[in-house]
């Protein structure tokens, strides 16, 4: 997530550099066709401007699609924080003696201990679920696009907090028999909360938990397992390839089709208009391709870019919430954006 007040022209400019550089080519070209007068051809401006304004639409409807997944997805890591704060309030107020007076006071912290650390190796188990690339998304491009997008993630992706990652320890938050248990499961964030569950049963049983305190912690393990779903739903169910495709194809053809028509034109005014056409005709397709840029690298909020829901932070700061409720010491440090991107 860019967390700047704004994005320079020139790191556009950068972004787009490629693209820029064949709309130049393609521009030129046809020019100098029409310039030693080997080209004639001229494409009346109307029906030019019509596909243009049809294809400003259809991008618009799949730019406002993509935002949609992104802020979505936000708004469920969202939930994910208020309900692992809930959860972690409730282990701390719930789990007493009131019912059980036998119970020691040191057991029932390694108790609270076990169930606060094993949700926060949820969160971060399940962000690592959600940044497994899948076959649409941008670091799973054929051939010239991959190391483009590998350069991408190493200084504007998961690249910039790889070393806060390589801090990150399982072991300390969960038992090395549970990380046995469940190192062959589908889905290792599903089983941990899974273990919570029965761990919570196996409270209710020795009777440190009541009904209503095992209702209610249940309750709130649910409201996690719908987060987790909606997730996995935006991770692994692409925007739909008609309309993510398609614009392309619309652009393609509009970017083809407008030098015929625009370069002429200028060229009619002088010989400036030469000058003029290559820059001109060039400007207005970046436009297009940005448009297009844009919704292309939204639509895909976990896939560890820079356009990113900010997970590994938002982990980071529930971890701190949630450790001060242990009363620890020694708390990790919140992660910091670097470069005004923040992940």
């Amino acid at each position: 997530m860019i967390v700047s007040k704004g994005i320079s022209f020139i790191k556009v400019i950068q972004w787009s550099l490629s693209y820029i550089l064949w709309l130049l080519l393609l521009s030129s070209v046809i020019a100098c066709l029409y310039f030693f007068n080997i080209l004639s051809i001229k494409i009346p401006w109307l029906p030019i401007s019509v596909i243009g304004t049809a294809v400003a639409f259809f991008v618009g409807f799949k730019n406002n699609q993509a935002y949609d997944r992104m802020w979505e997805a936000r708004k469920i890591w969202g939930g994910i924080v208020n309900n692992s704060r809930t959860l972690g309030m409730q282990i701390d107020g719930y789990i007493t003696s009131t019912f059980k007076k036998d119970v020691s006071q040191t057991d029932l912290f390694k108790i609270k201990k076990r169930l606060i650390h094993r949700q926060i190796a949820w969160l971060y188990i399940h962000r690592k679920q959600l940044l497994i690339p899948t076959t649409w998304e941008h670091v799973k491009r054929k051939k010239g696009f991959i190391k483009k997008e590998e350069n991408n993630d190493c200084f504007f992706g998961i690249g910039l907090v790889e070393k806060e990652m390589n801090k990150f320890n399982l072991k300390e938050l969960i038992s090395h028999t549970e990380q046995n248990n469940l190192k062959d499961s589908n889905n290792f964030s599903t089983q941990l909360i899974n273990n919570q569950s029965r761990e919570l049963t196996e409270l209710r049983a020795i009777g440190i938990l009541d009904d209503f305190r095992h209702i209610e912690l249940m309750q709130t393990l649910s409201s996690l397992y719908e987060l987790q779903g909606k997730n996995e739903r935006i991770k692994k169910i692409p925007l739909p390839r008609q309309y993510a495709n398609t614009s392309r194809y619309f652009i393609g053809i509009f970017l083809l089709l407008l030098p015929f028509s625009l370069i002429p034109e200028l060229m009619a005014i002088g010989e400036i208009g030469f000058w003029l056409s290559i820059p001109i005709t060039t400007l207005v397709g970046w436009v297009y391709v940005m448009m297009e840029l844009v919704g292309d690298y939204t639509e895909n909020p976990f896939q560890g870019m820079v356009n990113d829901i900010p997970m590994l932070s938002i982990c980071r700061a529930v971890e701190i919430d949630l450790r001060e409720m242990l009363m620890e010491e020694n708390l990790p440090k919140p992660i910091e954006a670097k470069n005004n991107i923040l992940l």
